[in-house]
């Protein structure tokens, strides 16, 4: 079972009623809910750990993971309210205003972590989630507990927008990738967390790998994605495809590597010491095939396994 660790939260997306009104109407989603959900509709045994409100919208989490069965037994279920973020349209681009003070969500403490059985052989971390305390601390507490006997994989999905202390920010980001045995960054992100604007990928990559992680993942838009370890690159040309919007691509990709490591058998510690390039092709491949999907349509809407 993969478990995914961090933020689930309701977009509310502006929509004219049948009166012709401005209205806001809910959508659920965050990029770790996201990666929940893809891993469940490509067949992957998957779970989903987060703080989720026992609210209306909480029940709209809850209710669109088991859609996409994704078990929900391991939340930290809280009368606290759902993280929301409303959302404005401006010459079709997307401005936030965003609600998370005292939410379920943000005040995700020590003492929510759940015990993990066994079936539990890999977690994935990202997303807001790892922003502001006290929930950032707390997922990375539980990757510190469980990183030397599980598969730990993060993907930072940094948003600048949301981050007030840089320095607090990447030192949090560097532990958890010392720790994780798979990184997975857009190359945005990455250039943005090396603050190396001009230097070549793979140079950025061999300094992340030098942290500690077994496989490093770059995703680079319509270039596609490539994948690095200590003694080989890979890399997967984009599916061309007309592009809806990007929302939820990179989720999407991370499912992907992940549901492909585990039909392999490479989702273990020792199967990421040995990866060959037969393996990692399969998860460049079923990721980006899985993302494609996902940016052809509206939405984060990754794709069920026989869509593929």
């Amino acid at each position: 079972m993969i478990l995914s660790c961090g933020e689930a939260l309701i977009d509310m997306l502006p929509r004219l009623t049948t009166a012709n009104e401005p209205a806001f109407a809910p959508y659920a989603g965050g990029a770790v809910f996201n990666t929940a959900i893809a891993l469940g509709r490509l067949g992957a045994l998957s779970s989903f750990f987060s703080g989720l409100s026992t609210d209306l919208m909480g029940e709209i989490l809850i209710e669109t993971l088991a859609a996409s069965r994704v078990d929900t037994k391991f939340a930290a279920r809280s009368g606290r309210p759902t993280t929301l973020a409303f959302v404005k349209l401006v010459n079709g681009q997307a401005t936030y205003a965003f609600y998370d003070e005292n939410t379920a969500g943000r005040l995700l403490a020590v003492g929510d972590l759940p015990v993990l059985p066994p079936s539990v052989n890999a977690l994935f971390f990202g997303g807001i989630s790892l922003v502001n305390d006290p929930a950032a601390s707390t997922y990375e507490a539980l990757q510190e507990r469980e990183c030397k006997t599980r598969v730990t994989m993060i993907d930072p999905n940094v948003r600048p927008g949301f981050i007030t202390d840089r320095e607090d920010y990447v030192a949090r980001i560097d532990r958890m990738m010392s720790r994780a045995d798979i990184v997975k960054m857009s190359d945005e992100d990455l250039r943005w967390l090396m603050e190396k604007g001009e230097v070549e990928i793979e140079a950025l990559a061999a300094q992340v790998l030098e942290l500690g992680p077994k496989v490093v993942f770059i995703t680079e838009g319509s270039k596609g994605a490539r994948a690095f370890t200590k003694t080989m690159t890979r890399e997967y040309a984009a599916t061309p495809v007309k592009v809806a919007d990007t929302v939820g691509a990179g989720d999407t990709f991370n499912a992907g590597v992940l549901a492909a490591l585990h039909e392999r058998g490479a989702l273990t510690k020792k199967g990421l010491e040995t990866l060959d390039a037969a393996t990692l092709d399969a998860a460049l491949s079923l990721g980006t095939r899985a993302a494609a999907v996902t940016v052809s349509r509206p939405g984060a809407n990754p794709p069920w396994a026989h869509e593929l």
